[in-house]
């Protein structure tokens, strides 16, 4: 999708016919399970199935030239990679001007390899850019539990915390804060395994800046030097563009 791109339900003229529409969503919706780097965008356009207008066929069409560009790119898994899993998380506050709710996203590597990484539209809407960062990193910390347990249904448990990347210090000062302050009350209950799991010892928070947050991709357009930088630090690979060498290594 194009920097700044902001798709309402208004954009454009009601498809006559949406079936082509909804097929090349469903085909690239299966695509991105091994392409986070069109997660976010149709993420975005899986939300008008039911109204799609020429100004998202417009952009579905820019999503397939995209990915006709690099058509034998994937996520590359090392052989060398250690078994300690690090964590990225953001959002984009109020990112949907329909509702008005914000754009949530996570990733995690185990060692260098991207395992695990979700774009998704909350279901309500935060009342700040801190508390929905909090929210985040409370989904977050629950795909931390999550890929714990298969790590050690596999016989590879976490020798350490998991350390989880937060650009917001607001969100940061609230999970590491004791004192339960007024502003936070209204934030369910259930947001707070992000306390109880950095008590015991389950992950680690750490502040990050935008420029250097993975997560950011999944969450909104973003400008191509942005894109381009972050692309490189997803591990994606063209199996056409290396030497086959290098890439027995990463499959042995």
């Amino acid at each position: 999708m194009d920097y700044g791109t902001k798709l309402s339900k208004s954009d454009g003229e009601l498809l006559s016919d949406s079936t082509p529409y909804r097929r090349i969503i469903g085909k690239l919706l299966y695509l991105s399970n091994t392409r986070p780097d069109i997660s976010f965008a149709i993420g975005k356009l899986s939300q008008f199935l039911d109204c799609p207008t020429t100004e998202y066929l417009r952009a579905a069409h820019r999503i397939l030239r995209y990915v006709k560009g690099s058509p034998a790119a994937g996520l590359f898994f090392s052989a060398k990679s250690d078994l300690n899993l690090t964590g990225f998380s953001d959002s984009d506050w109020a990112g949907c001007p329909n509702s008005r709710r914000s754009i949530s996203a996570y990733c995690f590597y185990l060692g260098s390899s991207l395992i695990s990484w979700k774009s998704k539209k909350q279901l309500t809407v935060a009342a700040s850019s801190s508390e929905e960062e909090y929210r985040v990193l409370a989904l977050a910390t629950r795909e931390v539990q999550w890929l714990s347990y298969v790590l050690q249904e596999l016989g590879a448990p976490l020798q350490k915390a998991t350390n989880i990347y937060c650009d917001s210090k607001s969100a940061v000062y609230i999970a590491t804060n004791p004192v339960f302050h007024e502003r936070t009350k209204h934030i369910e209950a259930d947001c707070h395994i992000v306390r109880d799991k950095l008590q015991e010892g389950v992950i680690n928070l750490l502040p990050i800046s935008t420029h250097e947050q993975v997560a950011d991709i999944l969450t909104k357009p973003l400008a191509p030097g942005p894109f381009h930088y972050i692309h490189g630090k997803l591990g994606l690979l063209n199996i056409f563009a290396v030497s086959t060498p290098s890439l027995r290594e990463g499959v042995t």
